[in-house]
């Protein structure tokens, strides 16, 4: 999800817009989508497998209040380690693409999972930081019952700027269409498409175990890289480690906020900005990861400028340049992918042809205030 067209995209919803999907030009960042090619199809694309997830931009849930602190129940401490039904022996086809981070399991359905299952789930991902689950249902069931998968993982956060299918702003939309020139725009002022970030960090209470399904993806291209920064954390020196622990760095979406309006799009809440611990701990696990992202940390508290500005271009290129700890997840028919926003961190690639459609839909469970526990060497 590059955070230049997925973080801070949004459009103008068109006046008068049915309740259902609408017709016409919606023009956004770097770009635009024509309804009528995303419903009928082109010459070279095909329509919209699932229009009902087409975005967009309305004005009328522009009016929501500041998020509330809520008490998040962390379902992988609960979790079976050995995951009977998660992963029942002999059922399953399990690969481990990495030692650190990224699986792919076949031959289950997530739909299909017991209150158990999902608990081992929450915390298999959290163990292996990323999953993909290949030939699954998600994205043919109905909206509200994807809702209601994810809503066991936490409360469902709703983006302050992003398309959402109509009547559910639950649903951030990752949507570039079949008429979209975006990637040769978008390289057209940069020499790579590669933005790592983690989701949403402002957020008093940032998201947790996090899905995104794919609905429509371009030949080749469009995969997603993450980062291990439990790894990125244990790679430092003791020292270093040490020297991190009780720092704490400000992190903001006031940006996004007014990018959006820039490009009239919406703002659907008050933009907040928030103090994260540098070092964080998963409440699962007991790992300790680095928790700072370029797109969304601004400072780290307490320092001067160019002691933070070069502390945290240390860590970001860290994180960014260790593709010993990275795993590249290629986007499939059927995939869904779950990953701990908590962490890791990524990146979307934007390499494939222009004129082909990119269209995913990520359900946001928000998890537990960020903390750090003790320094241990």
């Amino acid at each position: 999800m590059v955070p230049s067209v997925t973080e801070t995209a949004s459009t103008r919803s068109e006046p008068n817009a049915e309740a259902t999907i609408q017709k016409g030009s919606l023009v956004g960042y770097r770009g635009s989508y024509v309804k009528e090619s995303e419903i009928e199809g082109t010459a070279d694309q095909p329509p919209a497998s699932f229009p009902h997830y087409l975005p967009v931009w309305d004005p009328e849930t522009a009016n929501h209040p500041p998020l509330e602190p809520f008490e998040h129940t962390e379902h992988g401490k609960d979790a079976d380690p050995t995951f009977p039904e998660l992963l029942p022996v002999g059922k399953v086809k399990l690969d481990h693409l990495t030692p650190s981070i990224g699986s792919e399991v076949g031959g289950i359905q997530l739909s299909q999972l017991t209150t158990r299952g999902k608990d081992q789930l929450a915390l298999f991902v959290a163990q292996r930081k990323v999953v993909a689950f290949r030939d699954q249902d998600f994205a043919h069931l109905p909206i509200e019952q994807a809702l209601e998968f994810g809503e066991y993982f936490g409360r469902h956060h709703i983006h302050q700027t992003s398309g959402t299918p109509q009547d559910h702003p639950e649903i951030h939309l990752v949507h570039r269409g079949a008429d979209d020139r975006m990637v040769s725009e978008f390289l057209s002022s940069r020499t790579t498409s590669v933005y790592w970030h983690s989701d949403v960090t402002f957020e008093r209470q940032p998201p947790g175990t996090t899905f995104l399904y794919l609905l429509d993806g371009p030949v080749s291209g469009g995969d997603t890289i993450f980062a291990d920064t439990v790894q990125a954390y244990k790679r430092l020196s003791p020292e270093f480690r040490k020297r991190l622990h009780g720092l704490k760095a400000l992190h903001s979406g006031v940006e996004q906020v007014q990018h959006s309006l820039a490009k009239g799009g919406i703002s659907r809440r008050g933009p907040v900005q928030n103090e994260h611990p540098i070092v964080r701990t998963h409440p699962a696990t007991g790992e300790k990861a680095l928790y700072v992202n370029p797109l969304f940390t601004r400072h780290i508290v307490g320092l001067k400028k160019e002691e933070s500005d070069n502390l945290l271009k240390f860590l970001y290129d860290h994180i960014a340049s260790s593709q010993d700890i990275q795993v590249r997840l290629r986007w499939r028919p059927g995939t869904v992918v779950i990953w701990d926003n908590r962490v890791t961190s990524h990146t979307a690639i934007f390499d494939w042809e222009d004129g082909q459609r990119r269209h995913l839909a990520r359900i946001t469970p928000q998890a537990e205030p960020p903390y750090e526990t003790p320094f241990d060497a």
